[in-house]
């Protein structure tokens, strides 16, 4: 198994936060969604691994890979 976790951009009842895949603590908590989207891009940078953002709702808006992404987009050549 991979040492490097994927982070969730999260709603909280005060805010937003990151947590990594399988911990029950936010390793970050916001006031905003923005906020908690740049400093998820951060660490999962880092980690070079997945970042999942969630709507208010808890549904998946979008994911972002900065790893190893098993199917990377191909180069576009016009």
């Amino acid at each position: 198994m991979s040492k490097n976790k994927n982070q969730f951009v999260v709603p909280t009842e005060n805010g937003w936060g990151v947590r990594g895949q399988g911990n029950s603590k936010l390793t970050v908590k916001t006031s905003t969604k923005v906020e908690a989207l740049k400093l998820g891009t951060q660490i999962a940078k880092n980690q070079k691994s997945e970042l999942t953002i969630l709507k208010r709702d808890g549904k998946i808006q979008n994911k972002n890979s900065f790893g190893n992404d098993p199917f990377p987009p191909r180069d576009k050549k016009h």
